[in-house]
């Protein structure tokens, strides 16, 4: 009886509206979309290795300059999410680490935990975040660097929800890109179109970090939406 359809996502690049549009079978739909532009979000960008201090002492000092603020750590790998946890415990933050190899009861737990303010910073996967919506997260840390812009753009956007001042901060390097493309060669299953893809992805993320400009600028522009350079987040 043709019933309406109506299609929502957090982020969508032109290539992934289309295909929604495509898969979905919608003929010829009204397209709403708001602004990419968080100017309450501050971004940060730095290069790990080389003569830098360690991205563990690095974090520390930033959780530390921020104290019984809400964070989220995001990390690549199971064990740094743990790793990390238990460095920031034993200086005296309170941290939880969060992944998809926990038991569900635990899981629970940690998000409780972390929304109702009995612990400052959960340090997590990409496993964490889906269904948060907790509105006084001030930071957001990437100890390594996502695996692509539309990851990065929603994991900081769990930033400063409420509209106050927010600090996103990544850490990246090129051995970042070398693991995830072994992590994608690794898996068999992978058409040689869709690696070609990831990969891609991946180097776009590493030339947002790298970018030298206003970075809000370059994330909207992704996305297909023109604003001026931000000027001050």
């Amino acid at each position: 009886g043709g019933p309406p359809i109506l299609a929502l996502t957090a982020t969508a690049t032109a290539e992934v509206t289309r295909d929604i549009v495509e898969q979905l079978a919608m003929q010829a739909p009204a397209s709403y979309r708001g602004s990419f532009f968080r100017p309450n979000l501050h971004l940060h960008a730095y290069r790990k290795g080389n003569d830098a201090p360690g991205t563990r002492d690095r974090i520390l000092r930033l959780v530390r300059s921020r104290p019984g603020e809400s964070g989220i750590i995001y990390c690549l790998s199971r064990r740094s999410t743990e790793q990390t946890a238990d460095f920031l415990c034993k200086h005296g933050v309170s941290a939880l680490a969060y992944h998809a190899g926990m038991e569900s009861a635990e899981r629970t737990r940690v998000q409780d935990a972390f929304r109702c303010d009995e612990a400052d910073v959960v340090v997590a996967t990409v496993a964490f975040g889906m269904g948060i919506d907790k509105s006084n997260v001030r930071y957001v840390i990437h100890r390594d660097m996502p695996r692509s812009i539309e990851g990065y753009y929603q994991e900081i956007g769990r930033a400063g929800r409420d509209g106050v001042p927010s600090d996103c901060v990544l850490f990246y390097s090129w051995a970042d890109v070398i693991c995830y493309d072994r992590l994608l060669e690794q898996n068999v299953e992978t058409s040689p179109e869709l690696l070609a893809r990831h990969r891609q992805r991946v180097r776009e993320m590493y030339r947002l970090a790298e970018w030298t400009e206003c970075r809000h600028q370059a994330l909207a522009a992704y996305f297909g939406e023109s604003i001026a350079a931000c000027g001050s987040s």
